[in-house]
Parts: structure tokens; C-alpha cells; sequence
């Protein structure tokens, strides 16, 4: 599981405490577990803390509002995605303005990637794994015993 610094695990309390309007409509729908997927709320990653994170998907979510509307959030967007990415994380934005005008339409949406994501992530599992090369009898004999 990604993780952050100790600076940024103290910081992503902190940020819990003083989540968004936009950030705590999302955290409660999310925190039910909708299709059996776990998601946390200001989850630290590196020196990031992700607003939301679906681990078994690998995806954080993002809720994007006005400030994220500059040239300087957008790199600095651009280098989170960056480190996410290296780390096998996929970025889901969302606009701020969706969670307000349809909180449903955005949690159906943000379930579906997770559960498309989930389902991928165990096709790759099952088709790396290569099971350990042994005769299909099995083990020889030990010595006094028949065949």
C-alpha cells in the first residue's frame, strides 16, 4: 500500500478535520462501502495526501474545485498524477461542481472505475502467475515405500 512521510500522515489528520463541503458529501457516500470497496479519506502518499483512495483499485480520487483553476495547481496536478502513476496509482479528478449538482451520478461513476480497475488489476495477477515447475506425480518415493 502507498504511504507518506511521517510529516505527511500528520498532515493528512489534519486535513480529515477540515475537509470540504464538496469533500464531505463525497466521504459520506464513499465511507458505506459501495460495492464492497473500501475507500480512505485524506490518505497521505509520499509527500501528497490524496483527498480519497481506493486501494484495491489503485486509484485515488480527486475532487477539483476553483482553486485548482490556476496555472500553478495545475502543475503542481501534473507532478501528483506524475508520482502516482510511477507508483501504479491512477488519478480520477472530479470536478467540484459534479459532487454538488449530482452526488449520485459521481459515486456511480467513481464505482464503476474502481470495480473496471479492480477487475483488471486481477487479470494481470492471474496471468503472472506461473506456478512452480514440479512432475505431475509428484514427489518420488521415500525409500521403502511402494509405487
Amino acid at each position: 500500500m502507498i504511504t507518506g512521510s511521517a510529516r505527511t500522515v500528520k498532515l493528512a489528520r489534519k486535513l480529515r478535520s477540515e475537509m470540504s463541503l464538496t469533500e464531505a458529501m463525497l466521504w459520506r457516500e464513499l465511507r458505506t462501502r459501495p460495492s464492497g470497496l473500501k475507500f480512505r479519506r485524506q490518505h497521505p502518499a509520499g509527500a501528497y495526501v490524496l483527498d480519497f483512495y481506493c486501494a484495491a483499485a489503485r486509484l485515488a480520487i480527486e475532487v477539483d474545485g476553483c482553486a485548482h483553476d490556476s496555472i500553478r495547481a495545475a502543475q503542481a496536478d501534473a507532478a501528483r498524477s506524475h508520482f502516482l502513476r510511477s507508483q501504479h496509482v491512477a488519478t480520477l479528478r472530479v470536478p467540484a461542481k459534479a459532487v454538488l449538482e449530482d452526488l449520485e451520478a459521481v459515486v456511480v461513476r467513481i464505482v464503476d472505475v474502481c470495480l473496471d480497475r479492480v477487475e483488471k488489476i486481477n487479470k494481470r495477477r492471474e496471468n503472472s502467475c506461473v506456478p512452480l515447475h514440479h512432475p505431475a506425480d509428484g514427489p518420488p518415493p521415500r525409500d521403502g515405500e511402494e509405487l
